[in-house]
């Protein structure tokens, strides 16, 4: 077997042989633990038929694990200075192909469709960088792709906030979005020092098991998620102003009152005490005014 990609060393030699520098901008951080890799791997729990999607592979460290495990890889990176590191790093592995795109701009249900075979186990591993974590998340879980589930190691406050229950004060829209489509654990807590560079916070894989259906049914998604995002603009006020102040108007807080009393909803309560069942309930008692 090849050497691991990432240890220290190693990831210190690719480095320095391609010259390569850390673009502050793309949030590039390198897992430099092969063993955090084979655990985050081993959270997705593929099989030698599966296929995996990734999102920045950096110069390969996670892409080689997943190599080895899935029958086939696919990775999105954004740089085009790693194409060379990645076809150089990744030569060993024929399963794997590497496409220099943006995963927010690229058409992923089109490449699963023509990359991996239909039906195919699939899922989404990577090691997403901070600053666009949550647009890609959403992303993925909005475009309803055919995967089993979503494996990301993300800064483990995003991670709480994601995985988050009603009444705690991680809850909130974030958690609730997210739960709408999947569902949410955090698999392994990762400290900063297995990152190079070290980023200044710690880490976390999180695991989204997408559901077969959403927990509610609602007539409108969108409408849902303005009320819930409205919900939360001032987690200090209650669910009542909130709806008046970012949503409804003044002139409307008699509906307000009356969806709230309706759906069976005190409206001193705050929006991080609701349910997401609560919340649907809102939404269509409101939608009918």
């Amino acid at each position: 077997m090849t050497k691991d990609i990432a240890t220290p060393i190693r990831t210190k030699e690719i480095l320095a042989k391609h010259g390569f520098t850390f673009k502050k901008s793309l949030g590039q951080n390198f897992l430099i633990d092969p063993n955090v890799l084979r655990n985050i791997v081993d959270v997705a729990s593929l099989t030698p038929q599966s296929g995996a999607i990734e999102i920045g592979p950096g110069i390969g460290a996670l892409t080689e694990q997943l190599a080895r495990q899935a029958k086939r890889v696919v990775a999105f990176e954004i740089d085009q200075r790693l194409i060379p590191v990645l076809r150089e790093t990744l030569a060993p592995y024929e399963n794997v192909t590497v496409i220099n795109e943006d995963v927010l701009k690229a058409d992923v249900k089109q490449v699963i469709a023509t990359t991996f075979e239909e039906g195919q186990d699939l899922m989404v591993v990577a090691n997403l960088p901070y600053y666009v974590t949550t647009p890609i998340l959403m992303k993925l879980l909005e475009a309803k792709l055919p995967v089993r589930g979503i494996v990301v190691m993300i800064q483990a406050e995003v991670a709480d906030r994601i995985a988050a229950k009603p009444g705690t004060k991680e809850y909130g829209s974030l958690s609730i979005a997210a739960q709408y489509y999947a569902t949410a654990e955090l698999a392994v807590k990762v400290p900063k020092t297995v990152f190079v560079p070290q980023p200044n916070v710690d880490s976390a894989v999180l695991r989204l098991t997408i559901r077969e259906k959403p927990p509610v049914t609602v007539a409108d998604e969108e409408w849902l998620f303005a009320i819930v995002r409205a919900s939360f603009a001032n987690r200090r006020k209650t669910i009542l102003n909130n709806l008046i102040h970012n949503l409804v108007g003044k002139e409307r807080k008699d509906e307000a009152v009356l969806a709230l009393a309706e759906a069976g909803i005190d409206p001193s309560r705050r929006g991080e005490t609701l349910t997401i069942e609560e919340f649907a309930d809102l939404s269509e008692q409101l939608q009918k005014r």
